[in-house]
């Protein structure tokens, strides 16, 4: 068994795919039209075969509570791997993006946390060594 698709439930797919790809850097495997809503994945470019991010819509009524208390308590929805949170944090930062956590050295982990602009707060994560 394998972990093949993943979700982030997102408030406007546009705005996320811009921004899951132009800034984030992953690249679009899927776009397909249903209805007002679109089956919208993308992948990581160093891996795209692995595990698809569904930009899934938030449209569900239980969805808004559940980002907004999320991000009034400072959690983050999901977490990415990056080789490097210092560099990828200036890397952003310089995009543009809006951090809720600087870099912070946590024994074997280095995390960050980022406002990807569609209602979720995204550590991105290493890990020493």
């Amino acid at each position: 068994m394998r972990i093949n698709l993943a979700s982030v439930l997102v408030d406007d797919q546009e705005k996320a795919l811009r921004f899951y790809t132009e800034v984030l850097g992953f690249v679009k495997k899927h776009d397909v039209p249903l209805g007002e809503d679109r089956w919208l994945t993308v992948v990581s470019p160093q891996d795209p075969d692995g595990t698809e991010l569904v930009l899934e819509p938030s449209s569900h009524p239980a969805v808004q509570p559940f980002k907004e208390a999320l991000v009034a308590d400072g959690i983050p929805y999901t977490s990415f791997a990056v080789d490097d949170v210092k560099s990828e944090y200036e890397r952003l930062r310089g995009l543009g993006v809006r951090f809720t956590q600087e870099p912070a050295d946590m024994g074997p982990v280095t995390t960050a946390v980022l406002d990807d602009t569609c209602g979720n707060l995204i550590q991105i994560a290493h890990q020493a060594g």
